[in-house]
C-alpha cells in the first residue's frame, strides 16, 4: 500500500537525511516520499539485483510502485561506507533485506551503492544500485553489535 506524508516536498538536510528517508520511504511503501529523495534528473539511474538498468524518474517510479504492490520491503541500511565531497557523496551499504509475500517472509543481504549530488533543491540520490550479497557479507552482519549511546 502506497501512502504520502505532509512535507514530501519540503525534504531537506545532508546525504545521510536524504539515504534516512528513502528507506524509511521504502519500509513503508511511500512512493511521493521515495521519489523526492531522487534528483529531478533524467539522468538519475537505478538497478535493482537481477534487473534490468532503470534510467529516468519515470521508468524508477514505475518499478518501486510495482514493487510496492507485490508486499513490503524492509531494507534496514547496515555497515554504510561514505565518501563525501563537496557537491557529491558515494554510500557503499550492505542491506539487510525483508521481503514479506504472500507466501511468507524472505530474507536476504543486498550490497548498495547509492550516489547523493548537491542540487538546487539540497541533498539528492542519482544512483542506487543494488546486487545480491554473498553469504560472507551475511557473515560479516552477524558481528555488527549494536552500539547504545
Amino acid at each position: 500500500m502506497t501512502r504520502s506524508r505532509p512535507g514530501v516536498a519540503a525534504l531537506s538536510g545532508s546525504a545521510d537525511d536524504i539515504e534516512a528517508a528513502f528507506y524509511e520511504a521504502l519500509q513503508h511503501g511511500d512512493i511521493e516520499t521515495l521519489m523526492s529523495c531522487w534528483a529531478q534528473d533524467e539522468d538519475i539511474v537505478c538497478v535493482h539485483p537481477g534487473s534490468p538498468r532503470l534510467l529516468g524518474a519515470h521508468s524508477i517510479r514505475a518499478a518501486f510502485e510495482s514493487m510496492f504492490s507485490h508486499g513490503v520491503v524492509r531494507a534496514t541500511p547496515m555497515q554504510v561506507h561514505r565518501v563525501v565531497a563537496l557537491g557529491s557523496a558515494v554510500h557503499s551499504v550492505v542491506e539487510q533485506l525483508q521481503v514479506t509475500l504472500p507466501d511468507g517472509e524472505h530474507l536476504a543481504v543486498v550490497m548498495a551503492t547509492n550516489v547523493y549530488h548537491k542540487t538546487p533543491e539540497g541533498w539528492r540520490m542519482v544512483a542506487h544500485h543494488a546486487s545480491p550479497g554473498a553469504a560472507l557479507d551475511a557473515q560479516a552482519l552477524d558481528t555488527v553489535r549494536p552500539v547504545l549511546h
